[in-house]
């Protein structure tokens, strides 16, 4: 891989702010050792398509809906990176749990953002908003945001990078959200994007570890 640009496929489902987030960082020069290559919609329509179109990146939708089951699904997109050559697979957003035979063929290439401090809040049904009213009913004094590998479980995948949140007295399950998406997600994942195409995360054991520069 030395010396070749990664190819970096995003896949989204909706709105896409971690989307913007790759991008903008990607056009500060942030991003090395890789680029944004292709950016799949599960939904026809998601306004992350037209991010990805303000920046010149090339689009494919697959709608989630066209498939009969999660597998059938999984299999197209599977059979979709593996024509984009993607080095790297990014979930921002999106929404359908991916079938093993992604994570199987893409082992420690898949990564996804989740808005608590894993293993905090987190697995089966622990998603959107529903993450942020669970760790204020808790009463968590800290959250955050978690970028981890994906596997065969949910959220269950090797840390690569984890960034805390203060959680303020007044905080709304929206205000944290927001708090954890402006000042957790939008830096750290770009950052991992980053330290995997310069080939700066070491697999040991399960676990992710982040080498210094140089």
């Amino acid at each position: 891989m030395d010396g070749k640009m990664k190819n970096i496929v995003v896949l989204v489902s909706g709105g896409g702010t971690n989307l913007q987030a790759l991008i903008d960082s990607q056009s500060r020069g942030e991003i090395k050792g890789g680029r944004i290559s292709c950016v799949i919609s599960s939904k026809e329509g998601a306004y992350a398509l037209e991010r990805a179109a303000k920046a010149d990146i090339p689009t494919v939708v697959i709608p989630r809906k066209d498939y009969a089951n999660s597998k059938a699904y999984s299999e197209a997109i599977l059979a979709e990176l593996d024509r984009q050559k993607a080095d790297l697979v990014v979930l921002a957003g999106f929404m359908t749990i991916l079938d093993e035979c992604v994570t199987k063929a893409y082992p420690y290439r898949i990564i996804n953002v989740h808005p608590a401090l894993i293993p905090s809040f987190c697995g089966e049904g622990f998603y959107g908003l529903k993450v942020h009213e669970k760790a204020l009913e808790y009463g968590v004094k800290v959250s955050g945001a978690t970028v981890h590998f994906v596997n065969e479980q949910a959220d269950a995948g090797a840390i690569i990078l984890q960034s805390p949140v203060a959680v303020k007295n007044d905080d709304t399950p929206e205000t944290l959200q927001r708090r954890i998406m402006e000042n957790a997600e939008w830096k750290i994942l770009p950052k991992a994007v980053s330290l995997f195409c310069e080939d700066r995360i070491e697999i040991k054991d399960g676990k992710a570890y982040v080498s210094e520069e140089g």
